[in-house]
């Protein structure tokens, strides 16, 4: 998906509600620049330490930028933050602004520098590339593709052993589109509420998040189901996810049993019943939603689902791995690690409803009181945003009412790590409840 697309509207999604300027710390001579722990608030946190040193900044000015975004750029490419950041440089799960300030991008970009900013091996094989061969097409061959292609190949289970290469995330669901329905001859595709998959006029049909609509006629012949959602929908207990952190709902069931994956089953059902043909071409479904808060399903949900397309004529698609540096193994330690402990933040404030994940893909779902579970209002969770940015810690926003903060690091984060952003992020609770009580 192209980067206007992806933040279309943004300007509604994400509205910031404060003009404070953080006061910035002057550069410092030297290999190493001033830490933003110490823009922070009343506590400063350590940095892991970092042996990356950036290069001085020597492009447009801060006043620049500012003066070309507004006249040049479209409206809808809004930032994040009431004075965004000018970032300059990057290196594995670190950041440099055009200061010098580091910051620990627990974001990966978009939920995409999945091995570290600007990693040494990849900045490698690119240059190599770039001196050998630009551009070329399928017309033509040229080994590197099909390197890539059987190695990719390799990670993936059986039957999924063939590879179509495309540009983005939209391009590839546009494809499936295309192909689910010429495979099946029908034309009814389904997708959960809640669910992102593109901005594309094909793939608009199948995402439904309300900021990322549009008043305009899109994607013909795609119905939405609802969303499993164990936290914030009519069922859920604390047994339903495969996660080593439930939420704080409870149920009687059975470890065997799971009434809310099958209240959601038969209202899948009654979706196949009711709402498309007989015949149909098929379900896209994120195995974790993204955008829409890191929602996770009852266990077991997505292969009864699955059953069931493909019991009507329907092909299935999970919409979204690793072997070097065990990144893997890595995902899973720290990721859990990293649940756990941003749970112990949950049982601590009111106001953290539920944490969820898997691996290093986290949402933190932030509410007015874990009684009504309603969002904590978007100005309230934009200064919390806010604070944890300037003490040097970069998260993103999810969810309907943009009230889940979504945390998916690069693999190549440490402990060290989790503990500074688990700190940063309490820190930015405290203020806040603080705020609250003046």
């Amino acid at each position: 998906m192209t980067p206007a697309w992806r933040h279309l509207l943004r300007a509604w999604y994400l509205q910031t509600s404060s003009s404070r300027i953080p006061k910035m710390c002057p550069s410092l001579s030297g290999a190493f620049r001033t830490s933003v722990t110490k823009l922070g608030l009343h506590t400063k946190h350590r940095m892991p330490p970092c042996d990356f040193t950036p290069e001085k900044y020597q492009s447009l000015a801060y006043e620049r930028v500012l003066e070309i975004h507004s006249q040049h750029l479209a409206p809808m490419s809004t930032a994040y933050f009431p004075k965004p950041l000018l970032l300059h440089q990057g290196h594995m799960e670190w950041l440099f602004d055009y200061e010098g300030n580091r910051y620990l991008d627990f974001f990966s970009g978009i939920v995409t520098v999945s091995v570290g900013h600007c990693h040494p091996k990849v900045n490698a094989v690119a240059q190599k590339q770039l001196g050998r061969l630009w551009h070329t097409s399928s017309l033509f061959f040229h080994s590197p593709i099909h390197e890539f292609a059987e190695k990719l190949s390799a990670l993936l289970p059986e039957p999924l052993k063939v590879i179509f290469l495309v540009n983005s995330g939209s391009e590839a669901n546009d494809l499936a589109m295309l192909m689910a329905r010429a495979h099946s001859n029908s034309t009814d595709i389904i997708s959960f509420r809640g669910g992102y998959h593109g901005c594309s006029p094909y793939t608009l049909g199948l995402s439904n998040v309300g900021p990322y609509k549009m008043e305009l006629p899109s994607g013909t012949g795609c119905q939405s189901t609802m969303c499993p959602d164990v936290f914030r929908g009519p069922w859920g207990g604390s047994h339903c996810r495969d996660s080593p952190v439930q939420t704080i709902r409870k149920c009687s069931c059975a470890p065997d049993c799971c009434q809310a994956k099958d209240h959601y089953i038969e209202q899948f059902k009654d979706t196949l019943n009711t709402s498309v043909a007989k015949s149909i071409a098929g379900f896209f479904a994120e195995p974790i939603q993204g955008v829409n808060g890191v929602v996770q399903y009852p266990k077991g949900f997505l292969q009864e689902a699955f059953e069931l397309v493909r019991e009507q004529g329907g092909v299935c698609i999970a919409d979204e791995v690793i072997k070097e540096e065990k990144l893997q193994e890595n995902s899973h330690d720290v990721g859990t690690y990293m649940l756990q402990k941003f749970a112990e933040l949950r049982d601590e404030f009111e106001i953290v409803g539920d944490v969820r994940g898997k691996g290093l893909m986290i949402g933190i779902e932030m509410v007015k009181d874990k009684v009504s579970c309603q969002p904590l209002p978007r100005e309230e969770v934009n200064e919390i945003h806010d604070d944890c940015k300037r003490m040097g810690l970069l998260i993103g926003r999810g969810g309907i009412f943009a009230q889940t903060f979504r945390i998916a690091p690069s693999m190549c984060i440490t402990k060290p790590d989790v503990h500074f952003a688990v700190e940063v992020f309490r820190s930015a609770l405290i203020q806040h409840m603080e705020r609250r009580a003046k």
